[in-house]
């Protein structure tokens, strides 16, 4: 797969019926600039924009809904996962209603319309949160859980059963080598015929009908009743066969755990990022797909407080020192960075090991030997000075000069014996030799330093 994101070739528009509302909506997709992310944009309400992220679910009772300053997209989740499982990170979907339309109940449609117009890749980088350790969201009144394990790639399994003699226990799974638009996007939402009662008595499923839902039936029905289903969906050939209502023949012996595994993708996309990590669920919803989602959104916010690479000594660097030595111009007792332990486009991690041996520690402090925090930026500069001459063909004709130095916040002394750890990102792609990093130092996997650095790129004279 791309590291790059990717966002459509061109708008794709989409017409149907809301399943709950019932109104007739006209939905485009359109392509958008890279970090846009997924953006709904209500027409019909002032072009107010709601983004497609887990801080703006609202409901989950029948379907995801997400809500910005009172206005409202509901049934989002079919859309989410066609457009995370073909591959798009950046769209501006313009709806005119508070409903996405439902068409067949799958992400079929969507999805044969997004490999129509096909993808184009962007300059920036998709962007992922790697699990740290395992994380768990349960119900366990409801046999509800969701385990998500550390990996290098995102997939997902599923087990449902609702004691149901026609469903029985279903089990599905999806990973990077499934076909997404054959295996998950066909799949069908499901219903069981006892709940559409309470939902014509709420007044939803105004836009349901036999030929985008999968009705579950479990106990014989009465002529009375084929009779009444027959007015309520407008159709004269309702029938029972084989547990399902009309007819119907499924497309997937566990289709509805398929759809199960659908409706996990479109609730995870509303991460924001894509995630790298193995997913287990036993009788997920929408509820906690989302919960576990924003469960995760606080666990990013405690991350930065970790480490995102992991440190091996016994492997070998990217960089070592002698190779540092010809990227960056600082000599001993400056050169502050020991090794190179990941480098891409966008980020890297560094290595300083902190001996008693070091200068500074003759008066800072003799009887107190801690390493100036000053030293300590000076460091992380260097690291990212790395990050900015990686590209370039001849790094030992550059140097990067200190521009702006922000938000500089020292959590924990560094000591002798200790081993620093580097790991910057650029905020924003390098123009013009400006470079603009997030830069933090951590000690046995905590935070010691962080900040935000500013540098200028330029050839030596």
């Amino acid at each position: 797969m791309s590291s790059k994101q990717k966002t459509l070739n061109a708008p794709i528009t989409f017409k149907g019926k809301g399943l709950h509302t019932g109104l007739n909506v006209t939905m485009t997709v359109l392509p958008a600039e890279p970090d846009h992310g997924i953006v709904f944009k209500r027409t019909d309400a002032g072009d107010a924009l709601v983004p497609a992220l887990s801080e703006y679910v609202t409901d989950t009772s029948r379907g995801t809904t997400i809500e910005k300053d009172g206005v409202k997209i509901s049934t989002i989740e079919h859309v989410m996962a066609a457009l995370w499982g073909s591959g798009v990170d950046n769209a501006l979907i313009e709806i005119n209603a508070p409903e996405t339309p439902i068409l067949d109940g799958s992400a079929k449609e969507y999805v044969k319309k997004i490999a129509e117009v096909g993808l184009c890749e962007q300059e920036a980088e998709v962007k992922y949160y790697e699990i740290p350790e395992k994380t768990t969201f349960s119900i366990p009144e409801k046999g509800v859980q969701i385990d998500i394990y550390p990996d290098d790639q995102f997939s997902v399994s599923v087990q449902i059963d609702y004691n149901s003699k026609v469903l029985g226990n279903q089990y599905a799974s999806y990973t990077p080598a499934d076909d997404f638009a054959k295996a998950i996007a066909p799949c069908r939402t499901f219903v069981f015929l006892h709940e559409l009662e309470p939902l014509l008595n709420l007044n939803l499923i105004k836009g349901g009908d036999l030929d985008n839902a999968i009705v579950v039936v479990e106990n014989p029905v009465s002529e009375q009743e084929i009779e009444r289903l027959s007015k309520i969906f407008d159709k004269k050939d309702i029938r029972v066969t084989k547990g399902y209502l009309n007819n119907l023949e499924l497309r997937y012996v566990n289709e509805p755990a398929r759809h199960k595994l659908l409706d996990i993708m479109g609730d995870f996309a509303l991460l924001g990022i894509r995630l790298k990590g193995r997913v287990f669920a036993t009788r997920p919803g929408h509820f906690a797909n989302t919960e576990t989602i924003k469960l995760l959104k606080k666990n990013m916010k405690k991350d930065v407080h970790k480490p995102h690479f992991k440190y091996d000594p016994t492997q070998t660097p990217v960089y070592d020192i002698n190779q540092i030595r010809g990227v960056l111009p600082h000599r001993p007792p400056f050169l502050l960075v020991d090794r190179i332990i990941h480098i891409d486009s966008e980020s890297v991690a560094g290595i300083k090991n902190v001996t008693m041996n070091e200068p500074f520690f003759v008066g800072h402090f003799p009887s107190e030997p801690v390493m100036p925090g000053v030293l300590i930026v000076e460091a992380m500069a260097q690291c990212g000075g790395i990050l900015a001459l990686h590209n370039v063909t001849d790094p030992e004709n550059y140097s990067t000069y200190f521009m702006k130095i922000d938000g500089v916040k020292f959590k924990r002394k560094v000591v002798p014996g200790d081993t620093l750890q580097f790991e910057l990102r650029l905020l924003e792609p390098i123009r013009r030799g400006i470079v603009l990093m997030e830069a933090r130092a951590y000690v046995a996997g905590q935070l010691a330093t962080e900040a935000v650095l500013m540098a200028q790129v330029a050839k030596n004279k």
